[in-house]
Formats: C-alpha cells, structure tokens, sequence
C-alpha cells in the first residue's frame, strides 16, 4: 500500500535506484533536487533531505529563486516510488510555468495510479494551508499528467510558451 511520508536518509538506495532509472540528467519535478546538490554521498544526501524539511518552515528563510514548499515521498515499504511537492506560494517563474505542485513516478512504478492519488492527498494538504485554488503545469504532449490533473478537477487556463518550453496550466478549485 503506497503512503506519502516526509522525505528521509534511510532511503538513500531507493531513491538512487529510482535516479538510475530516470537517467542522470532527468529533471524531477516535484523533488525540489537543485543541480549543486549531492545525492551520491550519504552526507550529502542527508543535507539535501534536511533542505526540503527546511524548507516548509515558513519562520526560516529559502534560497534565492525558491518558495516555502512542502515536499513528499511516494512509498511503499523502503521503496521510493516518487515525490511530490506543494509550494506554499508563487513567485514569478512558478506562475508561468512551474504552478503549486510538481509530482514525478519513478519509470518501474507508472500507471498504477500514483500520481492522481498523491495529487488528491496533496489538494487535501493545500486546503488546511488556506489555499482556495492551486495551479497545475504539464508538457503538452504528457498525456498521463493530462489525464492526472483533470481526474482531480483540473481546468485547462490555456498553453504557453514559457522559459522551460511550451506548457499546459490548469487550476483546481478547493
């Protein structure tokens, strides 16, 4: 049974098998992984782990070019599966193209319904925040992200040409 939990050290060899799959230079979204970060070492991984915990405490400061986000790890058992994150907030470059959430299954654990039951778990979670709408992204041509985001109410605004390519926004209402 997959649970969402708070990202942790003690997958570290999951999440690199996950890494492996996906390819070296794979962009995940929803796993708030910067290109500085180290992930191969259990100390840097532990630092990176400590960084997205951080970084939904709303009393401490972000990074330059980040927002206050909560993030999540899709699991089952030890296994990751994927990740999932709500920023608490927009800045310029999320309205245009990046939107609240970001979600990506690792490639052996697609179509099984992870991301459209991680994004409702995740809409729950911006309701108790206070939000009343979020905004969701996807490449024109992700038809499972399509499919994910209108399974949960999604409402096509339009598609755009963005700074990381052309994207489809969608809001849901909470």
């Amino acid at each position: 049974m997959p649970e969402l939990i708070t990202p942790t050290s003690d997958l570290h060899a999951s999440w690199l098998a996950a890494q492996r799959e996906w390819g070296p230079d794979a962009h995940l979204d929803g796993g708030g992984l910067g290109s500085d970060d180290d992930v191969d070492t259990p100390e840097g991984f532990a630092a990176w782990v400590e960084r997205l915990r951080r970084q939904s405490d709303r009393t401490l400061p972000v990074d330059h070019g980040r927002v206050h986000a909560t993030y999540w790890w899709i699991t089952e058992g030890d296994t990751y599966l994927g990740a999932i994150d709500l920023r608490h907030y927009l800045n310029g470059f999320l309205l245009d193209a990046g939107g609240h959430i970001g979600y990506s299954v690792r490639p052996s654990a697609r179509r099984r319904g992870l991301a459209t039951w991680a994004l409702a778990a995740v809409l729950h979670e911006a309701r108790v925040l206070g939000m009343d709408r979020v905004l969701l992204t996807c490449d024109p041509d992700n038809e499972a992200s399509i499919r994910t985001i209108e399974g949960n109410g999604g409402v096509l605004e339009d598609i755009r040409e963005t700074l990381i390519g052309p994207k489809r926004r969608y809001w849901i209402g909470l």
